[in-house]
């Protein structure tokens, strides 16, 4: 997909925006993306950091501007229980494709129970939407998942193996590749060695140093993996 018609070709501090001494503006990572900017890259762009490093704030951030829900859904999703999200996105402007698509969708594994709820509260007159309530969660999501991402567009995903198992994660990485592939844009944040692997993906690690771009094999997270699963005692015995 040419760089010039992607759904988002940069994000950035909003004009007039300076950053502030204030919460989330001095978390590392969202400081950097405010002083410098982020070119996202075509096809999947991983976020990937300790709790606590911004990637959830600017993912969630990035979808508010972009026109998503911030509890999730498309861009005609209208869900509202309890606002949580930071201000963020108030600060941050989007520099988007011309001519590029503004349909979209934010899964955020925190929210998605209520996604469902207001789904059922709200049926679409044009299909009838999978009874995501009658399924495990896992399964809800792999099911929301193969139903919601298939036009072009701009997706942004949030931790979503929460609720998945190994081979669940793996049907994930499947459909991520087949969106890239298409010409979607995705922008997601986990923790997962295993979705993070997708070939050909851009990988942002985050923390106390801001946002730098690295390889599957360098991230903290996959080092810390093999290592536990090589030797679990060296670990344990420091929890136990």
């Amino acid at each position: 997909m040419p760089f010039a018609t992607q759904p988002v070709r940069r994000v950035a501090a909003a004009e007039g925006v300076r950053v502030s001494g204030a919460w989330p503006h001095t978390i590392p990572a969202v400081h950097q993306l405010l002083t410098d900017g982020l070119d996202l890259e075509p096809g999947v762009t991983f976020l990937v950091g300790e709790n606590g490093a911004g990637k959830s704030t600017i993912v969630e951030a990035v979808a508010m501007a972009f026109g998503l829900s911030p509890e999730g859904g498309s861009t005609g999703a209208r869900l509202t229980t309890r606002a949580t999200e930071s201000p963020l996105a108030a600060d941050l402007q989007l520099t988007r494709g011309v001519g590029a698509k503004r349909a979209g969708f934010f899964l955020r594994a925190e929210t998605m129970h209520g996604f469902y709820t207001y789904l059922e509260q709200n049926p679409s007159q044009a299909r009838e939407d999978p009874h995501f309530h009658e399924m495990s969660h896992g399964e809800s999501f792999l099911n929301l998942i193969s139903d919601r991402f298939t036009r072009h567009g701009f997706y942004c995903l949030d931790e979503p193996e929460s609720a998945l198992s190994f081979s669940s994660s793996l049907a994930v990485v499947g459909v991520l590749n087949q969106l890239a592939e298409s010409g979607s844009q995705v922008l997601c944040a986990t923790h997962s060695p295993v979705i993070a692997a997708l070939p050909g993906a851009t990988i942002l690690e985050v923390g106390d140093w801001g946002i730098r771009p690295t390889t599957w094999s360098d991230l903290t997270l996959v080092q810390n993996w093999q290592s536990y699963l090589q030797a679990p005692g060296r670990y344990l015995r420091h929890v136990l």
